[in-house]
C-alpha cells in the first residue's frame, strides 16, 4: 500500500462544558445551515464522558494505523481542550492529503437503542465521485466492525448506515468522510464496553480494519 493519509477526528473534546460562551458560537455548518461551534457530548449514566471515549478510541485507531504505515492527522492533541469547532474540524481533513476522515463519536439516545451507525453526507459536498468513496468507506467500516463482533444499531439507520444533511463534518468535508458513532452511552450493555480498555481497543481494531480495506481498493 502507498503511502496514505488518515485524519481522525475525535468529537467534541473534554473542557468544552466549562466554555459555552466558545462552544455556542454559530458557525458555519455547510449548505446554507449554522450550527454551535462545538457541544460537549453526552456521557454514561456513570458519568463517563464521550469526549474522552472518542479520545480514548482515536489514541487506539491511530496507533493501529501508524503501525500499518498510515500517515495520522488527528484534530485535535488532547483531552482537557475545547474545540476546535466543526468548521475548523473539516478544514484540518481538506487541507492535508487525507484518503479518508474518520470522525468518532458516542450517542446519547434512548436507552432501549444499541449499537453502531455510520453516517455520510446527504448531499455531496464535494462532487458524486467523493461521494461514492465516502459510501464505499462507510461499507468498509461498517464490516470491520460487525468482523470485530460489534452489532448495527438496532435503532438509527439502516443495516448500521445512515446519510444525515445537518452535520457540518459532513456537510463541509471535501474528502472522503465518515462519522462513526460507536454505540449508545445510555445503554447499559454500550455503556459497559464503551466504557472499558478493552472495548475502546476492539472499536478501534474494527475501524482500523475497515479504514485499511478502503485504502487498499482506493
Amino acid at each position: 500500500m502507498t503511502k496514505k493519509i488518515v485524519v481522525i477526528d475525535p468529537g467534541h473534546n473534554g473542557q468544552n462544558f466549562e466554555h459555552p460562551e466558545i462552544i455556542n458560537k454559530q458557525v458555519d455548518a455547510g449548505f446554507g445551515q449554522r450550527k454551535a461551534c462545538n457541544t460537549t457530548g453526552t456521557e454514561t449514566n456513570a458519568g463517563y464522558t464521550e469526549a474522552l471515549f472518542n479520545w480514548k478510541v482515536s489514541l487506539q485507531l491511530k496507533a493501529a494505523l501508524e503501525a500499518r504505515g498510515i500517515t495520522v492527522v488527528m484534530t485535535r492533541d488532547s483531552n482537557d481542550g475545547v474545540g476546535p469547532c466543526v468548521n475548523d474540524r473539516a478544514a484540518i481533513g481538506n487541507n492535508s492529503e487525507a484518503a479518508a476522515v474518520v470522525s468518532i463519536h458516542g450517542d446519547g439516545d434512548d436507552a432501549s437503542a444499541n449499537g453502531f451507525y455510520v453516517m455520510t453526507a446527504e448531499r455531496d459536498p464535494a462532487g458524486s465521485a467523493t461521494a461514492a468513496q465516502s459510501a464505499r468507506l462507510a461499507d468498509d467500516v461498517r464490516s470491520g466492525l460487525v468482523n470485530t463482533g460489534f452489532s448495527p444499531s438496532n435503532h438509527l439507520g439502516s443495516d448500521g448506515l445512515w446519510k444525515r444533511g445537518d452535520l457540518a463534518g459532513l456537510n463541509l468535508s471535501q474528502k472522503p468522510t465518515v462519522m462513526v458513532e460507536m454505540g449508545n452511552m445510555r445503554n447499559a450493555g454500550d455503556a459497559e464496553t464503551m466504557s472499558s480498555a478493552d472495548g475502546q481497543q476492539q472499536y478501534a481494531d474494527g475501524i482500523a480494519a475497515g479504514v485499511v480495506q478502503y485504502l487498499i481498493g482506493r
